[in-house]
């Protein structure tokens, strides 16, 4: 499947627009994260486009995310890694990710919406106007963006061996290239 085939089947199953950007914002980084590990650039890069293909079919039974997002992509005929990897991002199933595109959309997933809301507090509202300086001074605040899960951004040091201050960088980066799509 081509990256112009899974948007096109993303937005067939999503309604949500800002869901639509945040898959946009996990596909941007994801790529880059793959180039940085010496990884198949496409392929994560429609893991973390399709990750939360389910959300529509499942937003009443969210205990089902992700597992119903793998077998709709299974069905698809996607490659196994790439649904393995979309089951494990939610970490309400208690899976561990184990290979490094399993782990890199698990801390990716949490990160986008730190990133997105730090933007939005800014009087520009623009990606490019954010620091990784500004990210991580919210990353800090407790009470902003509860929905981005700490913990699991934080896991980037044990699972991709990268320190918060550089992933949050390259996700920054990743984000501001797609900024134009992503509409921040």
């Amino acid at each position: 499947m081509n990256r112009e085939e899974a948007f096109n089947i993303l937005k067939e199953n999503l309604s949500n627009q800002n869901l639509i950007k945040h898959s946009l914002a996990v596909e941007a980084i994801m790529r880059v994260l793959a180039r940085h590990f010496g990884k198949d650039q496409e392929k994560w890069a429609l893991a973390g486009l399709l990750h939360d293909i389910d959300y529509d079919k499942v937003k009443n039974d969210l205990s089902q995310h992700s597992l119903a997002g793998a077998q709709m992509l299974e069905k698809l005929g996607l490659d196994k890694d790439i649904c393995q990897a979309v089951k494990v991002h939610n970490e309400a199933h208690g899976i561990a990710p184990e290979t490094i595109m399993e782990k890199a959309l698990f801390v990716t997933d949490p990160l986008t919406g730190l990133i997105v809301a730090a933007a939005l507090v800014l009087p520009s509202k623009k990606l490019n106007d954010l620091t990784p300086e500004n990210v991580l001074n919210r990353f800090k605040e407790k009470a902003f963006a509860r929905g981005a899960n700490r913990e699991i951004i934080k896991k980037c040091e044990d699972l991709l061996n990268l320190k918060l201050e550089e992933f949050v960088k390259v996700g920054l980066e990743a984000m501001q290239k797609s900024s134009q799509e992503l509409g921040l």
